[in-house]
């Protein structure tokens, strides 16, 4: 049927599925779509220019398989149109083609035409989204046998796509609102979970976009604040039905991974990524996901010896940004003492040389995690190296791992520990250029330390003492806003909201074109919303002492 849908993956065997998948994608949307969907997971983890063009082929094909069914253009608008229900799927279909088309849009060229084209797929896409939630909910709206995959289709449009954009910085926001976009996270949320709950295709989809928006997107884009106890009841089913359910072994590795990181305890997290390893072998790409989680983890154990060597398989085996793998394993063994370091065939400093010549642009941009590494790492391009003072405890930064592990007093007070010995060092070697960096490096992430650890008129002494030296501060003009964030977010904690509406917009408003920009103003965007949430609410929340 040209509307078959695809409800329980209890096939052994994945190519199996794809051949039965391939066979019928001539004629039916359903799984035209699905086949090119896989193929799509596969290029977005490889990288592969060949897989990126026969994914971007097929998705093609599978468009046009979708438009043969779908209804006749016209200039009215869809709710005053009459549709068949296959001719409503054919509309849910042909709008996710669009937008996974406008991926590997965005993946596959670098040039302005391939960004303009892939811009307007987006909006198209959004548009037919928009139109088809309106439908719904119209009394006109036809209710056949295959209603609920229509409904699920539409939820997860409509609650990625407002999910997404309600995360944006504001400025970029304004601006895609001039052309039609807006976004609101609650109402998102509130189509993904219905979507998740209903038996439909699509329901593992909805659960997914939970899953990373939870365990993923509110920590390294946010302010740390995911429901994590609803994304492990998002994993039970799926956990329970692990054993025949090849695809739960193929795609849910990375949230299982990524919940178990926030969970009871980090050493289970560890052990879980390691089943996620043993669980599948034809997808190496979900093996690197476990590695760079598993590299986290022994970071927040501070066993720099394990860290390293999954930093090691990661710059051997991934072509996502050999430029950061490769820092880490450098930054790895800066922690070391010589002694330490001896078994290692590689140097600190070898491997922070060759970080620059590593850099690979995706979609035309560099990316900006390389970026970062790029910039720290110039500093041992000189004949005599001028070395970092805590290297790992400052990428740990930029991905957020201070909220992970303000979650486990022991591994805070660890890492505090491990900062006062870099301390110690810089205090003990003499005055560079880089003495201010160093020790506003050091003051930041001490402050979110003593933070957790509840400590905080002593983080707000080390955040102040970020500001007061920021016009002697040489290369890290990241640590400025970044420190205002944290100072603002800690105003938040103690019910100062004013006062961290204030410096949250300082943050925003008085900084520009420093490391990780973008990432920093998602992260005060989230803040700003709730700071604003509570003053309106006239909530205060409680000090955190965790």
């Amino acid at each position: 049927h040209k509307m078959c849908v695809i409800t329980d993956w209890d096939m052994t065997a994945l190519d199996s599925r794809i051949i039965v998948v391939k066979g019928l994608t001539t004629d039916s949307m359903y799984h035209a779509l699905t086949y090119a969907t896989v193929l799509e997971m596969q290029a977005m983890m490889t990288f592969d220019p060949a897989d990126i063009s026969a994914a971007g082929n097929t998705m093609k094909d599978a468009q046009a398989v979708c438009q043969r069914f779908r209804k006749k253009s016209s200039f009215n608008s869809m709710v005053s149109r009459s549709f068949t229900e296959e001719e409503l799927h054919a509309e849910v279909c042909y709008a996710e083609c669009l937008l996974q088309r406008a991926a590997l849009t965005f993946l596959q060229d670098e040039n302005m035409i391939s960004f303009i084209k892939g811009g307007i797929k987006v909006r198209n896409s959004y548009q037919i989204y928009k139109e088809l939630h309106a439908v719904l909910l119209s009394s006109t709206c036809v209710h056949g046998d295959s209603h609920g995959h229509f409904e699920g289709g539409v939820k997860l449009g409509v609650g990625a796509f407002n999910l997404m954009l309600s995360m944006l910085p504001s400025r970029i926001l304004k601006l895609l609102e001039f052309v039609g976009f807006s976004g609101n996270k609650e109402f998102g949320l509130q189509q993904l979970q219905e979507g998740s709950s209903a038996h439909t295709f699509r329901a593992f989809l909805c659960n997914m976009l939970l899953l990373c928006y939870h365990t993923f997107m509110s920590f390294i884009l946010g302010t740390g604040e995911g429901d994590v106890e609803d994304a492990e009841k998002l994993l039970q089913p799926y956990l329970k039905h692990a054993d025949r359910m090849l695809i739960q072994v193929h795609i849910y590795p990375q949230f299982t991974k990524k919940t178990g990181t926030v969970s009871v305890c980090v050493s289970q997290a560890i052990a879980r990524f390691e089943e996620c390893c043993e669980a599948q072998q034809q997808w190496k790409q979900f093996h690197h996901m476990c590695y760079w989680e598993l590299m986290w983890c022994f970071t927040y154990k501070r066993r720099w010896k394990m860290a390293y060597f999954y930093a090691d398989l990661l710059s051997k085996e991934s072509a996502w940004s050999k430029a950061t793998y490769v820092y880490m394993k450098g930054a790895y063994l800066s922690m070391l003492t010589n002694e330490e370091c001896q078994p290692f065939v590689e140097s600190e400093v070898a491997l922070f040389r060759q970080v620059p010549g590593l850099k690979q642009k995706i979609a035309g941009k560099s990316l900006p995690t390389e970026k970062f590494a790029i910039r720290k790492a110039r500093r041992y391009l000189a004949e005599t190296p001028h070395p970092l003072p805590a290297p790992p405890l400052e990428m740990m930064y930029i991905w957020n791992g201070y909220t992970v592990i303000g979650k486990h007093k022991d591994l805070t007070e660890g890492m505090l520990k491990t900062l006062d010995e870099a301390q110690k060092n810089l205090d003990q070697h003499p005055k560079t250029e880089f003495s201010v960096d160093d020790q506003c490096v050091l003051s930041l992430l001490k402050g979110l330390c003593l933070k957790h650890l509840g400590r905080l008129e002593e983080a707000e002494h080390y955040f102040t003492l970020v500001l007061c030296n920021e016009t002697q501060i040489r290369l890290d003009h990241y640590l400025v806003p970044n420190a205002l964030l944290e100072h603002g977010l800690l105003c938040l904690e103690q019910g100062r909201q004013e006062e961290a509406i204030k410096l949250l917009e300082a943050a925003k408003q008085n900084y520009k074109h420093y490391s990780m920009e973008s990432r920093t103003h998602f992260r005060i965007q989230a803040a700003l919303h709730k700071a604003k949430a509570t003053l309106d609410n006239g909530i205060h929340p409680l000090i955190s002492s965790s």
